[in-house]
Parts: structure tokens; C-alpha cells; sequence
């Protein structure tokens, strides 16, 4: 297989940057207070083989805000889930996350229909204290659920950081989803209150959501209250409903004298429910705590990716997805975060790229899949040739979601050679990243730049042992403080052994394929359930489908294994741009960029068109449904797909029988 990344470096960063950046800061002061020479590799390896001195000297640094202090930080058990960090420590989340001068902007909101508004650290504060207050006079109580479905919007950061004020459980869906995901996902949990859209708009669309959050509360036996944010049309075009279905307004909420204190919470209490995709069947509902949370992405957010007040930052993402969790989070180290609401691609293919220069964005967030329609088409070249349009403020891109191609990072340094492109790696399952960015170290194409700090990453064979030039499972030999704390409606704890535990004794599996390279780097192939194995040879779907994503006309595009005669062998499904279809010369041309880019071994036996690829809501590729098709098998969980439709493309293929 291989390392696919190149020798020489596509970003640099600046000399200075150990006097400059907050983590060259952090590590040559842990380098002199314990001893180890200040350079990136020997701050990791301190940080592995002593977290309690490590995650205490995080929180020193970034100003963590404890009621009560722990009496320890590090506790091992037995085995990692064991684990117990700052024992005895209290503290508040949304307290934390406030913090700050009172007269900086915190949050910028902008979407698609133009609109724009903007709140200090001190209006969201009064809004965050007021709505606590509001859900308290509902009858919310510590741990009860509070669940939200709306668009990227000011009034679900309120929502989510006074429910954590309070101690309630908060989670949260993307008005996009179906009535029966949000059920899946919802019903679980049994929420106390929830706060509901009337709408939202896409692609110059206005999709209306009244029927769908009066079909939400009655599915869900447990709720006693819901609230309605008039986000599509104004409060009076709803308030008929709002008064016929029992629903208060979210203005109403804003109406209270607001929460005097942040009361003090245990370190572990919990603070998210957050959800696996359910492409094996019903969603997973993983508990994330406050305190693991919380110090989990500030160490991201304030070393890794070196934020602070004078930065602004927008993730493209929805309510739907972990990252717009650690988006809201970000706040806590100063930063403003920007929160855009729409299609990226609205009015045209510039439309977020737009925004980022408008509002002075210095980290961007997003996908590969953006990147590439970006490359696609030519969008940047517009964007930077015209004058009302400056990208100078932007310092940083991050990228997660799949693997990122390494066509993205030549993209990136020819039209953005200041900028750092970050690719990252993680999940909902930690609510964070295993591996990702790093502003002390190159950035080399195809590779992710280096493991996280206190994270004990390592890539293993079957048998737990270590591997290097080759691929292997991601796995992580230590705890680390954003574990989940447990899966909802699992009391024993046996599907949370299941899910991380049971490959590998007493270490962590993601179940991402990687390989660990020569420069500290880690490359991502893709899923290792989806792991291709033609002639018993193993290798990641990212490794044909980067290559076939290079063809001129090829938009999208996805690999699967089919059973074949004792042996598998590798179809490739490929979408194609509007103005052309798949030809033979293009399946050459495609065949051809495999085997340069991976090998003949890569070369897939069978390419075949298809008008969509189907995805989960988060935007991952679904190989296992695909596979599960071609081989006649039932697809779990469709509705955890964002367009269900598309599966239809696979169906009944004579070229595959």
C-alpha cells in the first residue's frame, strides 16, 4: 500500500511560531517545569506517559474555571473506562464557555436569505441566564433531557448553553432530518422539553417545519413542553399554531429575570447526548460529559488550532453533527464564532466563500467534499480576483467529515499558499479528535498532521501490535478525559464494551484504517468496516476513490467490495458532472489515475454511473448500505440516510449479477 504524502512540505509555519502560537508557549513551559526537550514528539510523549501532570497543566493554561479544585486529576482503574479525571472537581459548563470581555462579540449569525445579527459575550449571557431561568419554571431538573431541532442559529446556542447551565442533558437534530430519525434518536432519551423550528431555508428554498414538529410531539410520550423559534416566518404567521398545539414561543423564554449563579457541577456530569450514524440499526445514544468535554476542546481549540479572541471562526455544519458541538464550544477561548445557515453554494458556487471574506473569518471549517466542488469549480479563482471579496484574514482551513484528498491540499497552497490546511479526525464518539492539526509543525499533502495531545493514538495490527509503513486500525492505548461516561439505555454498559473494547483488550478502537507515517503524521484510508480486500490484499476505499475524484468530470464517487468467487473484488461507483456521462475513455482515465496514484492492485474490476451516492445525514459515504445492496441484503436504518433515494441507483445492476 504505501505512504501516499510527498517529501517536501505544502505549509510551513513561520519560524517564530514556538514564541508565538499558544501551544509553543504551553510546551516550553512544561519542557522547563518537567524536563523534556522542547519539540512537538517529546510534549506528546510527556503528555501520554503523564496525564495527570498534562491535563492539569491544560487547565492551568486555558484558565479552566473549577468551583471546587480536584483532589486528583488522574485516577487509572482497572481498565480505561475506569478511568476517573479531576475527582472531586465542580465546576459549570456554560459558565466556562461564557467567559470573557463583555463587550466582544461572541457570535456573528448569517445565513442565505441575507439576514445578519450579531451578540456580545454580555447579550448572550443575559439570554443564556434568562432561557436557564425559563426552563426551570418549565420543570426542568438536573439530568432531564432537553432536546432541540433547529437550523444553525443563535437561538440553539442560547438553548443548548442554558440547558447546560442549569444541568440538564442536551441534545440536539438538524430540522433536515425525517420525522422517523429524529424519532430514532429523540424517543430514546425521553426529553423533557423540546425546541422546535418552524423552517428553514436551502438552496434558496423555504422548507416548512410545523407539521413535522406537531408529528415530533406526539411521538414522543415523555415530553411535557415544547418551545417554538420562528425562524422561517415571523412569530405572528405562527402563533395560531403555537396557541393550538400548546407550544410557548421562544421570545416568551427570553421574557424571565434570568439565573443569578451557575451552580457548580460534578466533573463527570453529563452535558451531551450525542448519536452514532445507525447505519447498523437504531442510533446509538452516547452520554459525553461537561468536564471531559470541555477541557477535551479547549486543548483543540486554544493549542491545536490556536484560537483566541482576535480570531473568528465558522464551521460549516448543522445541529446535527458533533461539530457544530464543538463549534458552540469554541467560545470558551475567546473566540467569535460565526454561524452560517444555508447551502454553502447559495445564490452561487462562491456563496460560503463569500461569508469567510465578508465577516473576516481566520479559521474556516469544512469538508472534502466542499473543498472539491470548490476546486470543481474554479470558485476561488472569482473570489480572489474580485475586489470586494478579501480572503486575507483567513489563516487556517480545517477539514473533516471523510478523508481528505491530497488533490485538496495542492488545491489549497496554489490558491491559499498563507493558508494551513488542517485535516482532522475523530467522532462523535469522543466528541473531539484523535488526530488533526498542528500550527508548530509542516503540513505535508495527504497526511494529517500530528496525534493529539493526551490522546496515546497508535496504529495496530489484528493482534493489538504496533505497525508502521502500513495500514492498520486506529486505536488509542490510554483513557482520555472525553470518553463517553456511558451509552443511554445501556445499564450494564455491555454495548459500550462492544462498540470500542471488544477487538482490542483495554485499548480503544475507532475503526478507521490508518497508517502512521515518517513525519509523525497519520494518513486516514477510510472506515476499516469498509475495508476493501481483493486477493486478500487490504486497502481503504480513499484509495480509490481520491484517485477517481481527480478525473476531470468525476463529482463523486464510492467503493465497495462485492463477494465473488471465494475472493472480492472492488466496483466503483462514480457520479459525473452535469455536462458529461461515463464514457470508456473516462473509465481509462480513471483506471489509470488508480493504479499511479495507489496501484494496479487498487484498480477497480467493475465502474459503473450512478446520478447520486448515498449519505448519512452527517455527509459520510454509506459503503455498507451499498454493499449490502449488491449483495441482495437488507439496508439497515435507511432513515439514517440523508437521501434514502439514492439507494435506488444500486438496485438490480445487471453488470454486477
Amino acid at each position: 500500500m504505501g505512504q501516499l504524502s510527498d517529501a517536501n512540505p505544502v505549509w510551513q509555519p513561520p519560524r517564530q511560531a514556538v514564541e508565538t502560537t499558544a501551544i509553543g508557549r504551553f510546551m516550553s513551559a512544561c519542557a522547563g517545569k518537567y524536563g523534556f526537550k522542547p519539540d512537538y514528539a517529546a510534549l506528546h510523549r510527556w503528555s501520554v506517559a503523564q496525564p495527570g501532570e498534562f491535563w492539569a497543566e491544560v487547565a492551568g493554561y486555558t484558565g479552566l474555571r473549577f468551583g471546587r479544585e480536584a483532589d486528583q486529576v488522574f485516577a487509572p482503574g482497572v481498565s480505561l473506562r475506569d478511568a476517573r479525571w479531576f475527582a472531586g472537581a465542580t465546576l459549570n459548563y456554560t459558565e466556562n464557555v461564557l467567559r470573557g470581555t463583555t463587550d466582544h462579540v461572541a457570535i456573528i449569525f448569517c445565513d442565505e436569505r441575507g439576514r445578519r445579527t450579531e451578540l456580545t459575550r454580555a447579550e448572550l449571557t443575559m439570554q443564556v441566564r434568562r432561557v436557564a431561568e425559563s426552563l426551570l419554571q418549565l420543570g426542568v431538573e438536573r439530568g432531564d433531557r432537553v432536546a432541540a431541532m433547529l437550523p444553525n442559529c443563535p437561538e440553539a446556542a442560547v438553548i443548548m448553553l442554558a440547558a447546560a447551565a442549569i444541568g440538564a442533558v442536551f441534545s440536539s437534530c438538524s430540522p433536515d432530518f425525517g420525522v422517523r430519525a429524529v424519532l430514532e434518536r429523540f424517543g430514546q432519551i425521553g426529553p423533557k422539553v423540546l425546541v422546535g423550528c418552524d423552517g428553514y431555508s436551502y438552496g434558496g428554498k423555504s422548507i416548512d417545519c410545523l407539521d413535522k414538529l406537531i408529528e415530533l410531539k406526539r411521538g414522543l410520550p415523555d415530553l411535557k413542553e415544547t418551545v417554538l423559534v420562528s425562524f422561517l416566518y415571523d412569530e405572528l404567521s405562527t402563533a395560531d399554531v403555537q396557541r393550538e398545539q400548546g407550544m410557548h414561543a421562544f421570545s416568551a423564554l427570553l421574557s424571565a429575570e434570568g439565573i443569578d449563579e451557575f451552580p457548580q457541577l460534578p466533573f463527570e456530569h453529563p452535558l451531551f447526548i450525542m448519536y452514532s450514524s445507525g447505519t447498523t440499526g437504531a442510533p446509538k445514544c452516547i452520554v459525553h460529559s461537561a468536564g471531559g468535554t470541555l477541557i477535551q476542546h479547549l486543548k483543540e481549540h486554544v493549542l491545536h488550532t490556536d484560537l483566541g479572541s482576535a480570531d473568528r471562526l465558522l464551521y460549516f455544519t448543522t445541529c446535527g453533527w458533533m461539530m457544530w458541538n464543538w463549534l458552540i464550544g469554541a467560545l470558551a477561548s475567546g473566540v467569535t464564532v460565526v454561524l452560517y445557515d444555508g447551502s454553502p453554494a447559495y445564490p452561487d458556487a462562491s456563496g460560503l466563500w463569500r461569508h469567510v471574506a465578508t465577516e473576516r473569518v481566520t479559521v474556516l471549517g469544512t469538508s472534502p467534499r466542499f473543498l472539491l466542488a470548490t476546486q470543481q469549480a474554479d470558485v476561488l479563482r472569482d473570489v480572489l480576483t474580485d475586489n470586494r471579496f478579501d480572503l486575507s484574514n483567513l489563516r487556517t482551513v480545517l477539514s473533516t467529515g471523510s478523508p481528505l484528498p491530497a488533490e485538496s491540499y495542492d488545491f489549497v497552497k496554489a490558491n491559499l499558499p498563507r493558508v494551513q490546511l488542517c485535516s482532522i479526525s475523530g467522532g462523535t464518539d469522543i466528541i473531539s479528535c484523535f488526530v488533526l492539526g498542528n500550527p508548530l509543525l509542516p503540513v505535508y499533502r495527504g497526511e494529517i498532521q500530528s496525534l493529539g495531545l493526551g490522546m496515546d493514538v497508535d496504529v495496530a495490527d489484528a493482534h493489538g501490535v504496533s505497525v508502521r509503513g502500513a495500514p492498520g486500525e486506529l486505536i488509542c492505548r490510554q483513557a482520555f478525559p472525553s470518553m463517553p461516561l456511558c451509552f443511554w439505555n445501556d445499564p450494564d454498559g455491555r454495548i459500550y464494551e462492544q462498540a470500542y473494547f471488544r477487538h482490542y483488550p483495554n485499548c480503544w478502537r475507532q475503526g478507521d484504517l490508518a497508517e502512521m507515517t515518517v513525519h509523525g503524521g497519520v494518513i486516514i484510508y477510510g472506515r476499516s468496516d469498509t475495508v476493501l480486500n481483493p486477493g486478500g490484499v487490504r486497502m481503504g476505499t480513499a484509495e480509490v476513490c481520491e484517485p477517481a475524484l481527480a478525473v476531470d468530470g468525476v463529482v463523486d464517487a464510492l467503493a465497495v467490495g462485492q463477494r465473488r468467487d471465494n475472493d472480492e473484488r472492488v466496483v466503483l461507483f462514480v457520479v459525473t458532472a452535469s455536462n458529461c456521462s461515463l464514457t470508456d475513455d473516462m473509465r481509462e482515465r480513471i483506471r489509470r489515475s488508480i493504479a499511479h496514484a495507489a496501484s494496479p492492485r487498487h484498480v477497480p474490476a467493475i465502474i459503473l454511473e450512478v446520478a447520486d451516492i448515498p449519505r448519512t445525514i452527517s455527509g459520510k459515504a454509506m459503503e455498507l448500505a451499498v454493499r449490502a445492496i449488491i449483495h441482495g441484503e437488507d439496508v439497515p436504518n435507511s432513515a439514517s440516510l440523508a437521501n434514502p433515494e439514492a439507494l435506488q441507483y444500486f438496485m438490480n445492476r445487471p453488470e454486477l449479477a
